[in-house]
């Protein structure tokens, strides 16, 4: 159990350095993230989903956008514009439970889905059997380390 724990630690940490805001392609179509002080004025309603590209020890393992290592206790989603890594606040607004979550991974990439999350972030939000759910995000921070940035102040926009 604690070699879970010290896997799971560690992989979060990354090493990516600033923020991750370059456009990309995906299916022929063009994203371009936001602007790091938009995101810290972001917030956003629409339908969740979760996803589980990993697998207990290690045996087959996915990897994010920023290169980090994706595992099913980690408490960690994809967003399509959002800069990364970032740090978001996510309601279910059926249930009204809430969880702050590491955005490090780009997605989700079917229409009418605005973020997808690991199984057990879906557990804690209480949707992970129904496999999607209607939530609410909020920017907290963006960035690590020395590059983090909060979300201050209050904005009705």
């Amino acid at each position: 159990m604690a070699v879970f724990v010290s896997a799971s630690c560690s992989s979060l940490t990354g090493s990516y350095s600033g923020y991750m805001t370059r456009s990309y392609k995906v299916r022929g179509q063009n994203y371009q993230p936001m602007s790091v002080d938009r995101a810290l004025k972001f917030e956003e309603t629409g339908t969740c989903s979760w996803y589980d590209e990993s697998a207990f020890f290690g045996l087959k393992r996915g990897t994010t956008s920023l290169g980090e290592k994706v595992m099913p206790w980690h408490l960690s989603g994809a967003h399509k514009t959002l800069p990364l890594p970032c740090v978001v606040q996510v309601t279910n607004l059926g249930n009204g439970k809430s969880l702050n979550v590491r955005i490090n991974d780009r997605g989700p990439f079917i229409p009418g889905r605005i973020l997808d999350l690991t199984p057990r972030a879906a557990k804690k939000l209480g949707f992970q059997g129904d496999g999607l759910t209607r939530t609410h995000l909020k920017v907290l921070s963006v960035g690590d380390g020395p590059y983090k940035r909060k979300r201050t102040g209050w904005w009705p926009f």
